[in-house]
């Protein structure tokens, strides 16, 4: 239960309860043994108080009651204290399942009601399919615990049956071979009586899915009979969900019923016990819808090609294209590739009035690169980004001499900017190529003064390690020539020789 703020939340607010179902004594069992050592007994006994609320045997809402009636129930104070307590217990029943709470706006005294809403207790089997539960189950009580209650929920087979593997046969009765209906005694004044005294459920609805219209008699008209999936698509005739979900699929991949029926004929496309796996479907989808749209480009490009040969068969005598003049503030700079060969003036011009697969020939000596024209042919026609447009973005990725920019993944960005910021004239390109400009140079001087600085604190480092020095090696006191040379006498010479005589005899 999400409470922002207490005072929207008091005993003074008014409260009912809903509930479709009557709990059986496996319920009660399931109650006290499972999900009160999950959230508590104060949770449980809330619980319990809000099934009394509604008379035993019947299902439906209780009257409108002042939520004092729940806190002195619990015995619980009326205060801050008592109402957070409330609370956690209600938020404790509602993260296992067992609770939903919804606050209604009155308009005419301008307050809440609070609709809390009862849901049965799961049975043995789906709550121990229950990964989460069962795991929340297992870190309350043990491992062991838990198999022991899962084992006191259910009898033994007997042990004759369960050793021994026998074949089963269904010799059960269908309901239409034991009675006969009398299809002209429907009574609709019957059938809307009944709909009108069952429990109406106010809840918000979801929202619907998208849906692409297409019927189930669509489907299953065309759908092979010999196929082994047909038996799962037929179950689309009573299960309503699985038909919405892949309407919303063919909604999404622009997918007819044809398509639609080729995609579920295929196998993995239902588990064993015939569910639709949508993520497989989805993913099947995904791919024919990039096939086909890339088909349709392929095509959309040659006819435009042969309409454009065409059209310049039939208007080779027709006068020449209006030019368009080029204002000195929006030039930008010759590139490097076309320096000498041009003004500035004239390679503007030609920029602003030159279709691109002219424009971008003159960047190079030879034949434009195949991949290359394609991007380019592609963004032309798919992208429909006009001429001038195209030329600036020709200028920006080629003519800036940078290798790192020729790539198709770069272009493609490039152009995909151009088509999100609406860049649809020469003026708005320019501006755009100058921004980017900008943008490259200043985190281009952000990456240099982050590498000074990285360099002059490593710098700093090493000399703070060496005692303030700007070297590892030990300052060694260096012995000076000063020249000086003093003069020794014959007398010692002399006897510095007999010495080494001597020595050397004894060597």
């Amino acid at each position: 239960m999400r409470i922002a703020n207490l005072h929207h939340f008091t005993e003074h607010h008014r409260y009912y309860i809903f509930r479709g179902f009557s709990l059986s004594p496996l319920d009660e069992h399931m109650l006290s043994h499972v999900y009160q050592p999950m959230i508590g007994a104060s949770a449980i006994s809330l619980y319990r108080l809000l099934y009394h609320h509604v008379a035993e045997g019947r299902t439906g809402y209780s009257s409108l009651e002042q939520q004092r009636k729940l806190l002195l129930g619990l015995g619980l104070d009326m205060n801050e204290r008592g109402r957070k307590r409330l609370i956690a217990d209600a938020s404790r029943l509602e993260a296992v399942g067992l609770l939903q709470t919804s606050r209604l706006f009155v308009p005419d005294n301008d307050d809440f009601v609070y609709e809390y809403e009862l849901i049965a207790p799961l049975s043995p089997d789906e709550f121990f399919r229950n990964q989460h539960l069962a795991l929340l189950l297992t870190d309350k009580v043990g491992k062991y615990a838990v198999i022991a209650l899962r084992e006191s929920f259910a009898a033994k087979e007997p042990d004759e049956l369960a050793q021994v593997k026998l074949e089963r046969e269904n010799i059960s009765v269908p309901f239409y071979e034991l009675f006969r209906l009398n299809a002209h005694a429907y009574d609709s004044e019957l059938e809307q009586a009944l709909a009108e005294v069952a429990p109406d459920r106010q809840g918000a609805a979801p929202p619907p899915l998208a849906t692409a219209g297409i019927a189930y008699g669509d489907i299953i008209m065309r759908f092979p009979r010999n196929s082994a999936n047909r038996r799962y698509v037929e179950r689309m005739r009573t299960d309503a969900d699985m038909l919405a979900q892949v309407n919303y699929v063919a909604y999404k991949y622009s997918l007819d019923a044809a398509d639609l029926c080729r995609l579920l004929d295929e196998d993995g496309m239902f588990d064993a016990n015939g569910a639709l796996l949508v993520d497989e479907l989805q993913m099947k989808a995904n791919q024919l819808y990039r096939q086909d749209r890339k088909r349709e480009e392929e095509r959309e490009r040659y006819l435009a090609r042969t309409q454009g040969r065409g059209e310049a068969e039939a208007g080779s005598s027709d006068q020449a294209p209006e030019e368009f003049p080029v204002m000195a503030e929006h030039y930008l700079p010759v590139p490097a590739q076309l320096a000498g060969r041009c003004d500035i003036h004239q390679y503007n011009m030609l920029m602003r009035n030159e279709p691109h697969t002219r424009f971008i020939q003159r960047f190079f000596p030879g034949a434009v690169p195949e991949w290359l024209d394609r991007v380019f042919e592609r963004i032309d026609l798919n992208y429909r980004l006009p001429a001038p447009v195209i030329n600036v973005l020709i200028h920006y990725v080629i003519g800036m001499n940078d290798a790192q920019r020729v790539t198709r993944a770069f272009i493609d960005a490039v152009a995909a900017n151009m088509l999100v910021k609406r860049i649809d004239t020469f003026e708005k390109a320019v501006g755009y190529v100058r921004e980017q400009i900008g943008l490259e140079a200043e985190k281009e001087r952000q990456q240099t003064a982050a590498k000074t600085g990285a360099a002059g604190r490593s710098r700093a480092s090493r000399s703070g390690r060496n005692g303030g020095t700007g070297s590892r090696k030990p300052a060694i006191p260096i012995v000076q020539d000063t020249g000086d040379t003093a003069s020794i006498s014959p007398e010692r010479l002399e006897e510095l020789r007999k010495l080494a005589r001597k020595l050397d005899g004894q060597s």
